[in-house]
């Protein structure tokens, strides 16, 4: 005969699971991805070509004297470079926005 749900957790323990879940739970943390260093990574590869797409549009409206769109470009480029190197920055403005609407942020 099958045994019922509640003693289920009885059954388990007597086997030995509590050690299969220890041995499972460090397994897992072991064969995890390092993801820690992520962020820096991606900020350290994309940021020198983030800058030289952004010097390379930057000269080609300084030759082409489009000035309008020269500026209008590196003010664009100077609030997406803030979102990119500075990391807490999304954050920050959820929240003040938030609390400008009335919102509890706690």
């Amino acid at each position: 005969m099958l045994p019922l749900m509640s003693s289920t957790p009885d059954a388990f323990h007597a086997a030995g699971g509590a050690d299969l879940l220890f041995l499972a739970a460090t397994v897992a943390q072991e064969n995890a991805p390092d993801t820690g260093g992520l962020a820096d990574f991606l900020r350290g590869f994309f940021g020198p070509l983030f800058l030289v797409i952004v010097s390379i549009v930057a000269v080609f409206f300084l030759f082409t004297r489009e000035i309008t769109r020269f500026a209008q470009f590196i003010i664009l480029a100077i609030f997406i470079g803030i979102v990119f190197y500075v990391p807490g920055i999304i954050e920050v403005i959820a929240v003040a926005l938030a609390r400008a609407m009335g919102v509890s942020t706690e």
